[in-house]
């Protein structure tokens, strides 16, 4: 293994770690009330997707994935299952809010301490907002990462100097 090679995957484990702190300072709110958060996974699912794909798209050439076609290939045929699956998420969240209205998240089974009512609104703003933008934003950069896929390899092969 190249000296270049171990600094770009240096490189991806530092932004997984501060992936992983986004998620935990954009998630901290919900965490700080909620014992049992039914959307948390899925919301963190959301972040590490839509931050990942959005550092592939625009700074693919500096990541280790520059040179491994055949790991291309493999991200561009997980997209579409992922992408159903993103939909399907964001679907049932939003069908969730929909159907139970949003008092049945601060019922006591959910929350770790009760939360005055003037609390619920700005909370269930902050929870429907982040959760529907970093859904929204995971779902756009699943759609276009084959797109850039496709781009790269093409690249790789046609030109062998740019990524």
């Amino acid at each position: 293994m190249n000296q270049q090679f171990r600094l770009k995957i240096s490189l991806e484990i530092i932004w997984w770690i501060a992936t992983a702190i986004l998620a935990v300072v954009v998630l901290f709110p919900i965490l700080r009330v909620f014992k049992a958060y039914p959307f948390l996974w899925a919301n963190i699912a959301f972040i590490a997707i839509f931050i990942t794909f959005t550092r592939y798209i625009f700074l693919l050439k500096s990541t280790f994935l520059a040179r491994l076609t055949w790991l291309k290939l493999i991200l561009m045929l997980v997209c579409l299952p992922l992408l159903f699956n993103l939909i399907s998420t964001l679907y049932g969240f939003q069908m969730f809010l929909d159907e139970n209205g949003t008092q049945t998240l601060f019922s006591l089974k959910y929350l770790r301490e009760q939360v005055p009512i003037s609390g619920h609104t700005s909370l269930m703003s902050y929870i429907k907002t982040q959760t529907i933008f970093f859904g929204v934003g995971s779902i756009i950069t699943t759609f276009l990462m084959p797109f850039r896929m496709i781009l790269s390899i093409w690249r790789t092969y046609n030109t062998d100097d740019k990524v």
